[in-house]
């Protein structure tokens, strides 16, 4: 556990009996731990939120990995991965992830690997234990997911996926949905890493979701980049811009 974990830890995992009573000095009779209560809930995220923004400031060039944490060392996808993340690194780029295993791991091992870059983990806490890989730098560890996709999704120049799951989809159309409404800049590039995973997905969109259903609009399509190679998505996001709409 970091520095700044325990400090983080000291301010909100605290005995009930120092936090505070709820409105007009009443207590929670009903509950036997004011951690159960809706109060409790709301101040940690806000201790969550505001410790995460303060963590984040300290990193003006970023880039943010995703990826299924299923992905072993031996798979190509890893092996691109790492060398995709040390290449950032080396031009001192800080490389995210979300600390755990698989394409996780690898973007930070090659983050470590590098004498430049930061190779930094956003991850959850579980009740006994951190999840968190052997490859990162700097850490902050977070109670609830929801924050910590935030602070995974704020403030990265370029997003890069390779391939997952579930959650790397999800992760996927969030910032791919706030890039096409505008909620963050469109010169942000989103790169997607591994043609055979990623063609066909990106054929169902255009056959299904634009041309046929009508649901997205052509444009929409050039709001992402596959690419086959790091080497392909190093010299996309080596020309990416910082980031000018984040305001810590």
């Amino acid at each position: 556990m970091t520095k700044h974990q325990e400090e983080l830890k000291k301010r909100i995992l605290v005995p009930a009996s120092k936090l505070p009573k709820i409105a007009q000095g009443e207590s929670l009779k009903e509950r036997d731990d004011f951690k159960e209560s809706v109060q409790w809930r709301i101040f940690r995220i806000m201790a969550e939120f505001v410790d995460g923004f303060e963590f984040l400031s300290d990193f003006k060039k970023s880039v943010t990995f995703f990826g299924s944490a299923r992905t072993i060392p031996s798979n190509p996808y890893y092996q691109e991965a790492k060398k995709l993340a040390k290449m950032l690194a080396d031009e001192n780029f800080a490389v995210f992830s979300g600390g755990g295993p698989g394409i996780m791991e690898a973007a930070n091992r090659g983050a470590y690997e590098s004498k430049k870059g930061d190779s930094v983990g956003l991850n959850i806490q579980l009740k006994y234990e951190q999840r968190i890989n052997d490859y990162i730098k700097k850490a902050m560890g977070f109670h609830y997911f929801f924050t910590r996709k935030i602070m995974l999704s704020y403030s990265a120049q370029a997003y890069i996926f390779f391939p997952g799951g579930f959650g790397t989809l999800d992760e996927f159309f969030e910032i791919l949905t706030l890039i096409q409404t505008e909620k963050m800049p469109q010169y942000i590039p989103i790169v997607c890493v591994g043609n055979d995973y990623w063609k066909p997905f990106a054929k169902w969109i255009e056959e299904t979701v634009y041309q046929h259903y009508k649901f997205i609009d052509k444009k929409d399509e050039d709001l992402y980049h596959l690419v086959d190679s790091a080497e392909e998505a190093f010299e996309i996001i080596k020309k990416s811009r910082t980031r000018d709409d984040v305001n810590y």
